[in-house]
């Protein structure tokens, strides 16, 4: 098989992904779905091999949708054409609990198990002790509430398996929207079982076979060619969470050791040096340690290397059983194991990446769920219905990479920008609702010759109905790193307003509920920066400060920029500030 028959049969697969993703954002009931588009759609082989995925969140299909199929494989070795799975546990390879997940087996037509198409869908409710579904301060699962399924067939011949669906209606709290969005995931993977068939009569399933050992071999050459461009080295780094309620007092300190061997081609992480399973819901599941171990790598790496089985050679994880990073152990919480102390495991190894050379790694990226990503609830007045749902505001978050500023609607890393942010217009449509501001904080970015990018500033509150808001607002304590001389993001920071603009700090976990003319506002998180900020070249500092991104005194203290009062930049103030920020750093190093 030729590299140009290679090219077109991986992007048929690609062109498949997209097709389901499609259906799934066209035909969701929620506004997770069919606004923030918090889903996944990924292609494996019979043996559960990943082969492809296509706009998809790295945290959703990296580890995972592997782990997941094997454990339908234990519990249902035998498989029919018609039938679908669902899943959801935290203990057999889902992300966590609100990321409902359906698995359907290709079969073709001498009842040959060829293919599993997977499509993840983060839940606006799963049946949790409370209307959200991320539950940080609970003991366990059981407090958590999820309603969990650990590899569950939920379709036979192509019939729904009714008890199933039953079970799920009584339990959520909106069943309508549930159903709409389990709907729209079986149509999206019945979209991706149909395809691969078609496919497999048209070139022919050995061919395929073929395709997939080359399209793996190919992708672990690019993988470790990429590798032998990177120092070797054996970096050991920490980062820290916030001290939420079952965490340490002085907050979470999170252990990565990167080896990486250029000459073999090879990475591996160590996360086996960290706490044990604590009484919470902020641990990390097996499918979310090892994705986002591997976010930090792919975004530290050449973009162009293909993420699946074969690149995935290259890279060992080394995870242990019962530990809050690893492989969690029934019945401790994972309720937020896509965010937080993910968020930090990620930002952990581009930190890595950045500490073994110039031009590597990336900066910090802010961590989610501030109240402007938070989950609001309620009774609609307007409509005398209840609501539940995952709002997208305005969340920046991303860091600083050595060649480029953090983008401004990252949202978080694992989510690599592929969560939407939401229409306001659409959110007070939906919802008793009223977004009041959405806009760039001022002097808030991490600076450096690559800034991070400049948190948000969120206000919003009820119109005609009380609305809850739960979220766990990370990096109010310890905020997002900068590398190789690069600085701190601003802190995040959450507070009531009430109806005489009254302000009331908030705590970083909490669920708030707003009445008439009370407001709540989310400074999100920003990213930190790469590189000295006197590096930064002269247009670009000028273009933040026209923008009204950084004021005067901060281009002129943090980047040794000096402006007239026209504007303009003053050349000779400039150069003498720099020379002087420059001394100090090398004073500051040695």
């Amino acid at each position: 098989m030729n590299g140009a028959e290679l090219a077109v049969i991986s992007s048929k697969f690609q062109g498949i992904c997209q097709q389901m993703a499609n259906t799934l954002m066209r035909t969701g009931r929620s506004g997770v779905l069919n606004t923030a588009h918090d889903f996944s759609c990924c292609i494996l082989t019979y043996d559960n091999n990943f082969i492809a995925a296509d706009e998809s969140l790295p945290v959703h299909v990296l580890s995972g949708p592997d782990l997941m199929c094997n454990t339908i494989d234990k519990f249902h070795p035998n498989k029919k054409r018609g039938d679908a799975f669902l899943i959801n546990s935290p203990y057999h390879g889902c992300s966590h609990a609100a990321d409902h997940t359906i698995v359907i087996p290709v079969i073709d037509n001498n009842n040959v198990h060829r293919f599993s198409v997977c499509v993840k869908a983060h839940q606006a409710d799963i049946g949790n002790s409370k209307p959200t579904t991320y539950m940080a301060d609970v003991e366990d699962l059981f407090e958590e509430g999820a309603l969990i399924f650990p590899g569950t067939k939920i379709q036979e011949n192509y019939k729904d398996i009714e008890d199933i669906i039953r079970m799920c209606e009584i339990r959520f709290r909106v069943p309508k929207q549930w159903k709409g969005d389990y709907l729209a995931m079986i149509a999206a993977g019945r979209i991706g079982e149909k395809e691969l068939l078609l496919i497999g009569d048209e070139i022919g399933w050995n061919r395929l076979n073929v395709f997939i050992n080359k399209w793996f071999d190919y992708s672990e050459k690019k993988m470790r060619d990429a590798i032998k461009k990177i120092p070797s080295g054996n970096i050991t780094v920490f980062t820290k969470h916030d001290p939420f309620p079952g965490l340490p007092k002085g907050g979470l300190k999170i252990n990565v050791n990167l080896l990486v061997d250029n000459k073999k081609g090879n990475i591996s992480i160590d996360l086996r040096k960290n706490p044990d399973n604590l009484a919470c819901g902020l641990n990390l599941t097996e499918a979310t340690s090892k994705s986002g171990a591997m976010t930090g790598i792919f975004n530290s790496i050449d973009h162009t290397v293909p993420p699946n089985a074969g690149s995935f050679r290259c890279v060992s994880i080394l995870l242990r059983e019962g530990c809050i990073v690893g492989i969690p152990k029934h019945p401790y919480s994972c309720s937020l194991g896509t965010s937080n102390i993910c968020d930090r495991l990620e930002n952990a190894v581009v930190q890595a990446f950045a500490k073994l050379g110039e031009g590597f790694g990336m900066a910090e990226c802010g961590p989610l769920l501030p109240p402007a990503t938070g989950v609001i609830s309620g009774y609609d007045e307007r409509k005398k219905e209840s609501f539940v749902n995952e709002i997208f505001l305005y969340h920046t978050g991303a860091g600083a990479s050595p060649e480029a500023d953090g983008w401004l609607t990252l949202t978080g890393m694992g989510s690599a920008g592929l969560c939407l942010l939401d229409s306001v217009e659409l959110d007070e449509l939906r919802f008793p609702l009223k977004v009041y501001r959405q806009q760039i904080q001022k002097n808030s970015e991490g600076a450096g010759r690559r800034r991070g990018s400049p948190g948000a500033f969120v206000e919003f509150g009820p119109f005609n109905s009380n609305i809850k808001v739960a979220y766990a607002s990370d990096g109010s304590i310890y905020p997002a790193n900068g590398v190789r001389g690069g600085g701190k993001a601003s802190k995040a920071k959450q507070y009531k307003l009430d109806k005489n603009g009254v302000k009331t700090r908030l705590p970083l976990v909490y669920e708030v509920e707003l009445f008439k003319d009370e407001r709540i506002v989310s400074i999100t998180q920003p990213g930190g920066g790469y590189g000295h900020p006197f590096e930064r070249e002269l247009d670009r500092v000028k273009k933040d400060f026209d923008e009204g991104w950084i004021s005067k005194n901060r281009a002129f203290n943090v980047y040794g920029v000096k402006f007239f009062k026209n504007g303009e930049i003053d050349f000779e103030s400039t150069k003498i500030k720099r020379e002087y920020l420059k001394k100090e750093s090398i004073n500051y190093e040695k």
